[in-house]
């Protein structure tokens, strides 16, 4: 796989904090997906506007590298899709009690059903518009979230065949959803195939042919090439997030840099505290960086006095508490090499030492997952063009 060029960042003026997201990055992503998925197609999943980084662009840039379809978990999202004028297939599959398929419909919005309530509502949808209403299933193998458990499926396929033969539901695909995809040896992964393929054997057999079948995301998708089935549904990997990130960053590359700008640059003396509460006290005088981000910007309170920051090829350490718009980082004494408006970097991809998403996560006991998609407030988000690699 070829490598994909970095072109240099800088912060934009005028802007306190943004998530630069390289497109490039997203493209090089998608294509090592497409070898792991082998003859399988690939979903691109840019639910929760594309974990945090963007879902239109996110979207194109997935498509035009290969994916041939989108997955989203509300209509609303499909449907900003739509308005900003993407035409592949794409794929709904959470909804709320009494929710109006109609626009969705419109749209040519494709519908996961998880209940007979969720496929009569489908239904009524389709006789309001005239519309055929492309529907898949969701199938619950052992997660048990949403999804049509072996008990249902009879009822829920005989509603199916009535919807088929009034021409208001044209079949599409059985997906399930796996517990332990990040363990790729745990046996609960077999059973749950297992399980999924019956299923999808038991409605053959009940005259209801699916045209697809898809149950891996992006930890499957990337270590059991064996469950692919007809179309792998990966989502946090096309971001370049590692799905099992105890395997190394399995050829993917983190799309999203999370910068600001150095908003200050001041002195504090030996004996002087900082920020709330006065949690870190300067043992010398040294001098210290404002950044304008905080917690209502999704830098987490609790990565106070934890995280680093890298600053013109170092990394500082923050000290002191997360407020909610601003946290400080030390400088060290001595000569001072940082000046106000250059650049800081809280993660990155880490080509140039700075922390990853994962780093943040480590410290705070969570997954990377959260935070990409806690980035909020007055983050601005910009995108770096997919460029040409020979």
């Amino acid at each position: 796989m070829a490598a994909v060029p970095v072109t240099p960042q800088s912060v934009t003026p005028g802007v306190l904090a943004e998530a630069v997201v390289d497109l490039g990055a997203i493209a090089h992503n998608v294509r090592v997906l497409r070898e792991h998925a082998g003859s399988a197609q690939v979903m691109a999943v840019v639910k929760a506007d594309g974990y945090g980084h963007g879902a239109t662009p996110v979207a194109r840039a997935a498509l035009d590298a290969g994916a041939a379809e989108l997955g989203v978990a509300t209509v609303d999202e499909a449907l900003k899709l739509r308005a900003a004028g993407i035409t592949a297939p794409v794929l709904a599959w959470l909804h709320p009690p009494g929710i109006d398929f109609g626009p969705a419909l419109l749209a040519d919005v494709q519908i996961v059903v998880s209940s007979v309530r969720q496929l009569e509502e489908l239904l009524d949808a389709a006789r309001r518009t005239g519309r055929t209403a492309v529907a898949s299933v969701k199938v619950d193998t052992g997660l048990n979230r949403n999804g049509v458990t072996a008990a249902q499926l009879p009822s829920m396929l005989t509603t199916l065949r009535r919807g088929v033969a009034e021409g208001a539901i044209g079949l599409r695909g059985l997906m399930s959803h796996l517990v332990f995809a990040d363990q790729p040896d745990n046996p609960t992964n077999d059973l749950q195939a297992q399980r999924f393929s019956e299923m999808l054997a038991y409605a053959r057999d009940q005259g209801v042919r699916f045209e697809i079948a898809h149950l891996s995301n992006s930890s499957a998708t990337m270590s059991r090439p064996d469950l692919a089935f007809d179309m792998v549904r990966p989502g946090i990997a096309v971001y370049g997030l590692s799905p099992v990130p105890e395997r190394g960053d399995l050829g993917l590359i983190p799309a999203m840099t999370l910068k600001c700008p150095v908003a200050l640059v001041k002195s504090v003396r030996a004996g002087e505290g900082v920020a709330y509460a006065h949690t870190w006290v300067a043992e010398r005088d040294t001098t210290v960086a404002l950044m304008p981000i905080g917690y209502a910007d999704g830098v987490f309170r609790s990565l106070g006095g934890r995280l680093g920051v890298l600053i013109n090829g170092r990394r500082r350490p923050g000290i002191g508490r997360i407020c909610m718009d601003q946290f400080v980082v030390d400088l060290g004494p001595g000569p001072v090499d940082v000046a106000e408006g250059d650049e800081a970097i809280l993660f990155g991809p880490g080509t140039r030492g700075e922390p990853l998403a994962q780093d943040w996560a480590d410290l705070i006991g969570t997954i990377h997952y959260e935070v990409v998609t806690s980035l909020r407030g007055r983050i601005a988000r910009t995108f770096r063009e997919a460029e040409p690699v020979d």
